[in-house]
């Protein structure tokens, strides 16, 4: 049976809906037999709420349950470790997720407290935990956002909450990318929604989160990975993981332009919030009106790569919004709406990829 390669992607600022738009999209409940025992693997790695760009956003579990418990599916749980050091309990309250198993009858499992089981990987054995393992369908849940050590995380990071302690500790001393690669080849969730709602710009930890109003689906998780990293403007061979990853044979970094379905515009996403920290220093020289956050999301995520990977700062002006629209522009226009610009990101939105490509252009 071939593949399933389609990414399905949805903007706006409801996740529950936008959660429940994907799964009817992509048809999931063709793909799950009745009385499948189905497990939920979140993102809380920290003890804090999903607005600090480290978590997922409970209303995404909200969507995935009420849409499995209305096509008959009742055997649901929720599964996940935080970090080491962190008390997943911790984490679980932060993120209110507490209200929301008691509102739908759902249980929640900490994998710190799970058996594991020792499996077979292309790099030797690997301790994994059981529950995990068993589940008759995983839907791996992780937040796009920036990581201090591998650049970006996502789908096949997520999965690292499915081992022990131990075996945490241990993929750090053999360097985290072959350990994260060969754990995606024996530990496959069956489809994976990404929150990319507003992921942190550069920390799992969370503190710069970056607002897009965006979501996706999809089943491979490198190709997810490697469609992350195009919308950060990172390049998939950079995430040290990845190669890997596609070499072991846990899926492929391949994007075909059909691969990609868009359930609506950008333009469904809420406006950027005004910027603050780092975001407001990044963005210091650009002049949106009423710029939808799928765009000005991306353009941060170009801005910062720009500076901290090519070392070379935004010091010329930049305009992104939808109050552009044939309006001449001498310089940079970010998007479809500046459609007069001299110099334009085309795209709706343009992907962070497309963004620092013309601005690499523009430092020359």
């Amino acid at each position: 049976m071939e593949a399933n390669r389609t990414i399905y992607v949805v903007y706006g600022g409801d996740a529950r809906e936008m959660t429940l738009a994907l799964l009817s999209a992509a048809n999931i409940k063709e793909e799950i037999p009745q009385g499948a025992k189905i497990a939920l693997k979140p993102n809380l790695v920290v003890a804090k709420g999903p607005e600090s760009g480290a978590t997922t956003h409970r209303d995404v579990l909200a969507g995935c349950i009420e849409y499995l418990q209305a096509h008959g599916h009742m055997d649901i749980c929720i599964m996940e470790s935080a970090w080491v050091g962190e008390s997943t309990k911790r984490s679980f309250q932060a993120a209110g997720f507490d209200a929301l198993c008691a509102r739908y009858g759902v249980p929640f499992m900490d994998l710190k407290q799970d058996q594991p089981r020792q499996v077979d990987t292309p790099i030797g054995k690997m301790a994994i935990c059981r529950s995990a393992l068993d589940a008759d369908y995983l839907i791996s849940l992780p937040v796009l956002k920036g990581h201090c050590q591998t650049g970006m995380t996502c789908a096949l990071k997520n999965s690292k909450g499915c081992i022990p302690d131990s075996e945490k500790r241990r993929f750090h001393a053999l360097g985290l990318a072959k350990p994260i690669a060969a754990l995606g080849t024996v530990l496959r969730p069956h489809l994976t929604i990404v929150d990319s709602l507003c992921g942190d710009l550069d920390f799992e930890e969370g503190g710069t989160p970056v607002q897009t109003g965006r979501m996706f689906l999809g089943h491979d998780q490198v190709q997810m990975d490697a469609f992350g990293c195009r919308l950060m403007g990172i390049s998939p061979r950079d995430v040290s993981y990845l190669p890997f990853a596609q070499a072991y044979g846990a899926g492929s970094m391949e994007i075909g332009p059909e691969d990609v379905v868009y359930l609506n515009q950008p333009s469904q996403a809420p406006s950027f919030p005004k910027p603050t920290g780092v975001v407001s220093r990044l963005t210091r020289h650009v002049e949106q009106r009423s710029a939808c956050s799928a765009c000005y999301g991306n353009l941060v995520h170009a801005l910062y790569r720009l500076e901290q990977a090519h070392h070379k700062p935004c010091n010329f002006p930049i305009c992104i919004g939808q109050g552009f629209k044939d309006t001449p522009i001498p310089g940079i226009g970010i998007g479809a709406c500046c459609n007069c610009a001299s110099i334009q990101a085309k795209g709706c939105p343009p992907s962070a990829e497309t963004i620092l490509r013309l601005l690499l252009e523009a430092c020359r």
